[in-house]
């Protein structure tokens, strides 16, 4: 039986690479993107020239009747859901005392609402043997200035993950996180100079900022082999911390 994935945030970045790589591993994606069509589209049919299977859905994940026929249409169209990645977020910067609270609240709705959305879909269609894997960020250990509001969320995420864990007992599905460091893409580079880029590229030991494709290689494992891995927050950064 093939294995299905819904990936979250899956037309680009992280999400992209992860859908890309769990495609590439044999499994069936159902990509779920907020508003990117094109790069959605994109994804897929890159996915199906390698000889995968993908179909893709709009949704905001923190509605949940949006979020429920995204897993109806994985059901519908590759006869369930086995793995499901949380992938989907926002990070605008700004200090505690300037941040205006509606931008707070839409990082809370697509990073702590949402991931709690998806994983609430995921505890009650996931089947028996499969794997949630949320993405957090490293940002919640580093601390940086200006990511108050995103380690908040990414911090929530941390911590509902363990707990979903333990509230699945009994079904052999694992629940775990990856919380990347500084990685190349569009979220992270955007709105940043060379000088600061480069400043975080020689914090990890090995001197680079992570790939996508880096992170991609953590969640396929969570989601396969990694059966013994569980409740756990892996931070996938070349030893920033």
């Amino acid at each position: 039986m093939t294995r299905v994935a819904i990936v979250t945030g899956g037309s680009r970045g992280i999400g992209r690479a992860a859908a890309e790589r769990l495609a590439a591993d044999g499994t069936a994606v159902v990509i779920v993107y907020a508003g990117n069509k094109a790069a959605a589209d994109e994804a897929v049919e890159k996915i199906k020239a390698d000889g995968g299977q993908a179909v893709a859905t709009q949704a905001d994940v923190g509605d949940e009747e949006a979020v429920a026929a995204a897993f109806a249409l994985a059901a519908e169209t590759f006869g369930g859901v086995d793995v499901v990645v949380n992938s989907a977020g926002i990070m605008p910067l700004g200090t505690v005392a300037d941040m205006e609270l509606e931008v707070f609240d839409k990082i809370m709705r697509t990073n702590a609402r949402g991931t709690f959305v998806v994983s609430q879909q995921a505890a009650r269609t996931v089947r028996n043997g499969g794997a949630i894997i949320n993405v957090s960020s490293s940002v919640v250990g580093l601390r940086f200035p200006q990511y108050g509001a995103y380690a908040m969320s990414k911090g929530g995420v941390e911590a509902l993950t363990l707990i979903l864990a333990r509230e699945l007992r009994g079904r052999d599905i694992t629940v775990n996180t990856v919380a990347p460091g500084p990685t190349a893409t569009e979220l992270f580079l955007d709105g940043k100079d060379q000088a600061t880029i480069d400043t975080l590229a020689k914090q990890p030991p090995l001197e680079r900022l992570g790939a996508t494709d880096d992170i991609a290689e953590v969640i396929s494992f969570l989601a396969g082999p990694a059966r013994w891995i569980n409740g756990q927050t892996i931070r996938a950064n070349g030893g920033i911390i």
